[in-house]
């Protein structure tokens, strides 16, 4: 036999105000910039993908960072584009920082493709923040028909 009891919504021994209200406004005050203990939230790697009937070609903002510092490896169509931005803290006597924002260490971003990409065709140029790939499709290999004997 099935217990029944009797439903009170305004019974308090189910709610505890202090957690309850505590849990609701967890993190509601946290500005979206900034995470707990005051570390700066990780930057992304923004990007276009665009596609034609050869290659793909992709626009990836990287403001900021040397040539020298980014990092692109093609596997099959796994895709994967890395850098490393570094600040030089220059501190003046009688100067103090009131605010930094520039984010210091490494972004990566990584994506597949719905085909397989000629990683010896691939070509890669950074002009102005952005890094343009232009990765040709390989070619598709032709199916071959067995004669059944």
């Amino acid at each position: 036999m099935a217990n029944i009891s009797r439903y009170d919504p305004f019974s308090m021994s189910r709610i505890d105000p202090f957690t309850d209200l505590d849990d609701f406004f967890k993190g509601f005050f946290v500005r979206p910039a900034l995470m707990e203990g005051g570390a700066q939230a990780p930057l992304q790697i923004k990007m276009d993908v665009k596609e034609n009937d050869n290659a793909y070609t992709i626009h990836a903002d990287i403001p900021g960072v040397k040539k020298e510092d980014i990092q692109v490896s093609v596997d099959g169509n796994q895709v994967s584009i890395s850098a490393e931005t570094r600040s030089e803290k220059e501190e003046k006597e009688g100067e103090k920082v009131l605010r930094s924002e520039r984010h210091v260490g490494k972004i990566a971003r990584s994506f597949t493709l719905p085909h397989e990409v000629d990683d010896a065709q691939c070509q890669a140029k950074y002009s102005d923040g952005v890094l343009e790939l232009t990765l040709p499709k390989k070619a598709a290999a032709s199916a071959k028909k067995l004669s059944i004997q």
